[in-house]
């Protein structure tokens, strides 16, 4: 936390006016959702939104700990007690001003973090084995709040830094936008140079509408081009301009966030059938961000059964083909449900608009027709055995159980590999995996000047752990030119 508002009178105030008793016996705040079987009709988000009055109490819940460890668990420790206790007291904006100390995408965060693993998985309330604070519904809340009710609201004014060097950016994803805006704030002159023809990265890309509005992401980084950034679209760093060029141009240092959109294969038979897609190419053409050349109708795949490989990302490609108006929609997991890396929420939407899960089972083959199209796919019937270094049981075949389902869709969504920036420098060092190694405290690389963070170095990952680099490289890069100043070089 960066700074606490704890000890103000008004924070004091609050916590007297409830009893600890009195607000834990609050139920949580049940999140408004789009009725089944309407929302599988259109792209609108699904949940809704808390009201004021929702958000109010739900706020009151907040114990106001005097050592937070929802806090702790954030990875850009966000002053989290900070902003709900605004919101409990109706100060909206000074509840979002807590947020945007620590976060530049508190409406982006507060809709695709895995709460439950951080923030709200370090609530006090689940000592008390009771639903720990709806935290991502109320960051959610205060930025939605602005958004819609304060368009005119300005962004925060920036102090005037001795430091206002060129500053580069590479990737408009999450990790690059944070880096931007905490580099943004100390007063450095900021430019983002994007390859497409959209900022966002994977936030417009990869998550589908009814999870994410284009427009929520569009808003925050228009926030960020009022605080000073500078973003360049159509710019392919290491071919349009090199990383050597940028220092020429004055850039003194550079942050990489390439992030991962390299689809890993399972290099089975039939991978290559026209109707076998990765989840990459599939999201992207749903979100219509851009749309690879790929030769099969996936607007109407009205009649069609879809299968989905895998347990995360694989929860937004189902139920984009619920709504892509498919007749039978199945994930295939190797292990079993209470393993799968998504979120008990996406679980339970995919479930209620109709999706199989075929658990403990795993692809060996796809089976073409006569005429080379997919009509099959055969799966291995797994069974759990002992915890891997993941600490998750890991998957071992059943000998001799095959089955063979018929599909007409196959969507591979088993995780992603960096995209290496080309024309490196020779001395940036990289592992065999494609990542960008660095010195993980601060985000450093071995080439002078370049830092990195992401997906880029520690493979896909959450939203908010691309930011939590971000923010660590602006405040590494930061120091070392402070130490530069000071008669220190900045490699």
């Amino acid at each position: 936390m960066e700074r606490s508002d704890r000890n103000e009178q008004w924070r004091e105030e609050l916590r007297a006016m409830y009893s600890a008793k009195q607000r834990t016996v609050i139920p949580r705040v049940k999140m408004p959702e789009l009725p089944m079987p309407y929302r599988v009709t259109v792209d609108d988000e699904v949940r809704q939104g808390l009201s004021v009055e929702q958000a109010v109490l739900e706020a009151r819940r907040c114990l106001d700990c005097p050592d937070p460890g929802c806090v702790k668990g954030c990875p850009v420790h966000n002053d989290i007690p900070g902003f709900i206790k605004n919101i409990e007291r109706r100060e909206f904006a000074s509840a979002l001003q807590v947020l945007r100390r620590t976060t530049v995408l508190p409406a982006v965060c507060g809709r695709v973090c895995p709460q439950e693993k951080q923030c709200e998985g370090n609530c006090t309330y689940t000592k008390m084995h009771k639903p720990p604070i709806a935290i991502g519904n109320l960051e959610r809340f205060v930025a939605d709040n602005e958004r819609l009710n304060h368009p005119e609201a300005q962004a925060e004014k920036l102090p005037i830094s001795p430091l206002s060097l060129k500053i580069a950016v590479v990737g408009s994803g999450p990790s690059g936008l944070a880096f931007a805006g905490d580099m943004a704030r100390r007063g450095f002159k900021v430019t983002v140079f994007e390859a497409m023809n959209w900022f966002g990265g994977v936030l417009k890309s990869g998550i589908p509408r009814f999870c994410l509005p284009k427009y929520v992401v569009t808003y925050e980084i228009e926030r960020l081009k009022e605080l000073g950034v500078e973003m360049v679209a159509n710019c392919h760093v290491g071919t349009d301009v090199t990383y050597a060029q940028l220092l020429e141009q004055g850039y003194k240092g550079i942050y990489v966030a390439t992030g991962a959109g390299k689809p890993r294969l399972m290099n089975i038979p039939g991978e290559d059938l026209p109707q076998v897609l990765s989840a990459q190419d599939y999201l992207a053409c749903v979100t219509q961000s851009y749309c690879p050349a790929i030769h099969v109708d996936i607007e109407n795949l009205k009649g069609k059964s879809v299968a989905v490989i895998g347990g995360n990302t694989a929860m937004d490609a189902v139920r984009a083909a619920v709504r892509g108006g498919a007749e039978r929609v199945m994930i295939v997991y190797r292990r079993g449900e209470d393993e799968m890396p998504a979120r008990a929420d996406e679980i339970r939407h995919a479930r209620e608009e109709g999706t199989d899960f075929l658990c403990l089972r795993n692809p060996v083959e796809y089976v073409a027709d006569s005429h080379g199209n997919l009509c099959a796919m055969r799966l291995q019937v797994m069974e759990l055995g002992e915890p891997d270094c993941s600490g998750r049981r890991k998957p071992q075949p059943v000998e001799g159980l095959l089955e063979e389902v018929p599909v007409d869709l196959v969507i591979v969504a088993i995780g992603y590999l960096p995209n290496p920036p080309l024309t490196l420098p020779d001395e940036l060092d990289m592992s065999r995996h494609g990542r960008i190694l660095v010195d993980e405290e601060s985000m450093k690389s071995s080439a002078p000047a370049i830092y990195a963070g992401g997906d880029i170095v520690r493979g896909p990952a959450t939203v908010i752990l691309a930011m939590g680099d971000g923010r660590r490289a602006a405040q590494s890069m930061t120091d070392a030119f402070q130490r530069m100043i000071e008669g220190t070089s900045l490699s």
